[in-house]
C-alpha cells in the first residue's frame, strides 16, 4: 500500500441518527452546532437551516434551561415544515437528566442525546444522574453520544488516576494520565448504558481536547478498544487560520488512519462571522481525502514570476462563484456533478500536465508566452482560446460539459 493511500477504516457498529448512518463503513457524516440561545426560536431556526444548506447532516442544539427545553419541539416542527430534515441533537450538560425527565415532548422531538459524563455530578450523584439519563434514552428509544471532553474531564476519576500514577516507580506524564483518564471515562460510561440495558449500537463516543498530538493519542486509543462509531472533533479550535489548520491536521491525521465515523470543525467563528464555515471545512477535508465529494474542485496554481498577470486568478475566482452559486440546482439537474475536477493554471510549466490530470483544464499563457490558452477535455487538447473573451469561452465549456456527461 502506497504511504498516500487512506488506511483500511476502521469498521464500527451503526447507529441510527434520524435517519442519518453513522458508523459500519457508512459515509463520514459532517456534523454542526449553532450558538443561537435555543428559547430563541427563530434564530435557531434560521440557523439550523442555514447550516443544513450549508451541508450539515446532523445540528447541535444547546439545551441548558427551562426555556430553551420548551422551543426544543417548536423549533423541530418548524424546521420540518420548511422542508428541513436534518437530525437535531440536543446537548446536555449539568441538568440534562433533570430537563428529559420534566419535558418528555422535548426528549421525543430530538433525534440523539449528548451527555458529557464529566458533567453529571460528582460521587454518588454522578453515577445516580447517569442513570437517569441512560434511562430516559431507553424510554424514548434515542442514541447517545457519550462525549467527554478534556477541559471539563471527571474530576474524581481523574484525581484517582493522578494518585494511582504518583505510586508508580515509573510514573506517567500529567498528559498520559489525562490521556488515559479520558479514553476510560469515556469506555466505562459507554460499558455502564449497555448494562443498563442501552443497546451497543445505540452509543456514538467522543473524546475531545484542544492540543493535536493528544487528540490523536486519544482516539487511536479507542479505536483499538471499542466497536463503537466515533465522532472526531478538536474541540475550541481557534480562530482563523490557526483554528483551520489544527483542525485540518489533526482529522486528517486520524481520518487517513481510517479512524473516525462523523467530524465537527469547532472553530471560532469571527463577530457576526459565517457559522457555516465549520460545515465547509469539514467538507474540504473529507473532499481533500477523496474520502467524499460535496462540490466540483478546482486546482488552480498559487501564481510566480512567470504569472505577474492576475488573469488566472480572476478565472478561477469566477469558476468557483459559478460553482457556488449553482452548486444547489446542479445536483437536482446532474446527480454526480461534484466529482467534476477543473483546472486553471497561469503558465506553461505546469498548466498542461495538471490541465490533462482533470475533466476540464485551461493552461493560460504566463508572462511573455504565446497569448493563447490551450483546453483539454478528459485528457485531451479539444481547442485553443485567444482574444479578450478567454473567461466566458472556458465557462461556456464547462457548463455544456456538466450537462453532457450529468444530464438526467
Amino acid at each position: 500500500m502506497s504511504f498516500f493511500e487512506i488506511k483500511k477504516k476502521r469498521i464500527s457498529t451503526v447507529c441510527n441518527v434520524g435517519g442519518v448512518l453513522i458508523g459500519g463503513g457508512n459515509p463520514i457524516v459532517v456534523q454542526s452546532m449553532t450558538d443561537t440561545d435555543t428559547a430563541n426560536i427563530s434564530k435557531t431556526v434560521d440557523q439550523i437551516i442555514l447550516l443544513a444548506n450549508a451541508g450539515s447532516e446532523i445540528v447541535r442544539i444547546t439545551v441548558n434551561n427551562d426555556e430553551s427545553a420548551k422551543a426544543v419541539p417548536a423549533i423541530i416542527k418548524t424546521i420540518k415544515n420548511s422542508g428541513c430534515d436534518v437530525p437535531i441533537v440536543g446537548d446536555f450538560h449539568f441538568n440534562g437528566h433533570i430537563l428529559l425527565k420534566k419535558y418528555p415532548e422535548m426528549a421525543q422531538s430530538l433525534s440523539k442525546f449528548r451527555i458529557n459524563p464529566g458533567n453529571v455530578g460528582r460521587g454518588p450523584r454522578h453515577d445516580k444522574n447517569f442513570v437517569t439519563f441512560i434511562e430516559i434514552a431507553k424510554e424514548f428509544n434515542k442514541p447517545v453520544r457519550i462525549g467527554v471532553n478534556a477541559g471539563s474531564l471527571d474530576a474524581d476519576l481523574l484525581a484517582k488516576k493522578m494518585d494511582q500514577n504518583a505510586q508508580n516507580n515509573f510514573p506517567l506524564s500529567a498528559e498520559e494520565v489525562e490521556i488515559e483518564s479520558l479514553v476510560e471515562s469515556a469506555l466505562s460510561s459507554a460499558e455502564t448504558a449497555i448494562d443498563l440495558g442501552l443497546s451497543e449500537n445505540m452509543i456514538i463516543i467522543s473524546c475531545k481536547v484542544s492540543k493535536v498530538k493528544e487528540m490523536v493519542e486519544v482516539y487511536r486509543k479507542i479505536a483499538n478498544q471499542s466497536n463503537f462509531p466515533l465522532h472526531l472533533g478538536l474541540t475550541e479550535a481557534g480562530m482563523g487560520l490557526k483554528g483551520v489548520a489544527a483542525t485540518s491536521s489533526a482529522l486528517s491525521i486520524l481520518l487517513n488512519d481510517g479512524i473516525g465515523d462523523t467530524i465537527r470543525s469547532s472553530l471560532t467563528p469571527e463577530v457576526g462571522g459565517d457559522r457555516a464555515k465549520e460545515v465547509r471545512l469539514c467538507q474540504e477535508i473529507l473532499q481533500a481525502l477523496d474520502l467524499r465529494s460535496f462540490r466540483p474542485s478546482v486546482t488552480s496554481c498559487p501564481g510566480c514570476g512567470r504569472t505577474t498577470s492576475t488573469f488566472f486568478r480572476e478565472l478561477a475566482e469566477t469558476i468557483q462563484g459559478k460553482i457556488d452559486s449553482n452548486m444547489a440546482s446542479w445536483k437536482n439537474d446532474f446527480p454526480g456533478v461534484e466529482s467534476l475536477k477543473i483546472a486553471i493554471m497561469g503558465c506553461i510549466v505546469n498548466g498542461p500536465g495538471e490541465s490533462k490530470s482533470a475533466d476540464i483544464g485551461i493552461s493560460l499563457p504566463g508572462t511573455g508566452e504565446n497569448p493563447k490558452a490551450p483546453v483539454y477535455v478528459d485528457g485531451k487538447l479539444t481547442q485553443t482560446l485567444s482574444g479578450s473573451s478567454i473567461s466566458n469561452q472556458f465557462l461556456d465549456i464547462v457548463e455544456e460539459y456538466i450537462k453532457q456527461r450529468w444530464s438526467k
